[in-house]
C-alpha cells in the first residue's frame, strides 16, 4: 500500500512549499560552512564574526531586506520592540549585535548550541538564587566592548503597537556600568501582519510561513538617540523612556 502524502499546511501554495526548501537547503549549507569556521577563529583566538556572519545570511535567505536610520552606539545595550525571530538576524546584521535571551530557549539543545556560539546570555527570570550571575555575564559582555540586545517586552507583539516593558529585565544592569550606554531601537515592518509571531500560531508554522513568501520582507530599523540624565537612574527609568521613546518613533 503507498503511503498517505502528508497533508499542506493550510495557507501554503506548493510553490511556496517549493521555497520552503530551497531557503532551508540554503540555511543548512551556510550552517555547514560558518560552525566549523566558527571554531577555527575561536581556536586561533580570533573574532567571533561567522555566528553574525550566519545569522545574517539566514535573514537574506529568508527575503529579508532592511533600511536603517539613525547612529548605532557601538558596544550599546539596545533595547528593541519584538516582532519576529527575523528581528535576531536583522539586529546582528545592523549593529552586529549578540542577545540576552530566555532561559526557555536554553532547554532546545540545537537553538541552545546556535545561541551560545553567538554569545548569547540566558537571564532565569523566575529563579532569584541566580541573578547576581546572570548580572555578572551581562556585565563581563558590556564591558568586553560587545553590543548586547535585549527584548524588554519578554514576547513578541503584532508590530502595531508596544507591550508593556518589563523592568525586571533589566534587572542586572542596575546599578548600570559605568560607561554603559543604553539605547532604544525601533523594528519597523512594512507588512507586519504576514510577519508577526502572536497569539496561538507555533514557531515552526510562523518560520515556515515567513519562508513561503514570494515578496521580500521589508524592515526599517531605527536606531534612536541614546538614553542620559535621569532616565539612566534605575531599571524603571531606563525601560519606561525607552518604551517612549520608541513609541513615539511608531508614530
Amino acid at each position: 500500500m503507498t503511503a498517505a502524502a502528508a497533508p499542506i499546511p493550510r495557507g501554503i501554495s506548493p510553490l511556496g512549499w517549493v521555497l520552503i526548501v530551497f531557503r532551508v537547503t540554503l540555511m543548512v549549507l551556510l550552517l555547514v560552512v560558518c560552525v566549523p569556521l566558527h571554531y577555527l577563529w575561536r581556536l586561533v583566538g580570533l573574532d567571533r564574526m561567522w555566528p553574525r556572519v550566519f545569522l545574517t545570511g539566514i535573514g537574506a535567505i529568508a527575503g529579508l531586506h532592511i533600511r536603517r536610520s539613525g547612529r548605532r552606539v557601538p558596544g550599546a545595550l539596545l533595547l528593541a520592540n519584538h516582532v519576529s525571530w527575523l528581528d535576531i538576524p536583522a539586529l546582528s546584521h545592523t549593529a552586529n549585535s549578540a542577545f540576552v535571551g530566555h532561559d526557555g530557549l536554553a532547554g532546545h539543545p540545537f537553538l541552545r548550541w546556535l545561541c551560545e556560539m553567538n554569545e548569547t546570555v540566558f537571564i532565569a527570570r523566575h529563579v532569584r538564587s541566580d541573578v547576581s550571575n546572570q548580572t555578572e555575564q551581562i556585565r563581563a559582555a558590556m564591558n568586553h566592548g560587545g553590543t548586547l540586545t535585549l527584548f524588554p517586552e519578554g514576547t513578541t507583539s503584532d508590530g502595531t503597537g508596544l507591550l508593556p516593558f518589563k523592568s525586571s529585565l533589566l534587572g542586572a544592569l542596575e546599578p548600570l556600568p559605568d560607561g554603559a550606554t543604553v539605547q532604544p531601537v525601533l523594528l519597523a515592518y512594512d507588512d507586519v501582519p504576514r510577519v508577526s509571531w502572536v497569539g496561538e500560531e507555533h514557531g515552526l508554522d510562523n518560520f515556515k510561513r515567513i519562508l513561503a513568501r514570494l515578496r521580500p520582507v521589508r524592515l526599517d530599523v531605527h536606531f534612536l538617540l541614546p538614553l542620559a540624565g535621569d532616565d539612566l537612574a534605575n531599571r524603571k527609568t531606563m525601560t519606561a523612556a525607552a518604551r517612549e521613546r520608541i513609541a513615539q518613533a511608531m508614530l
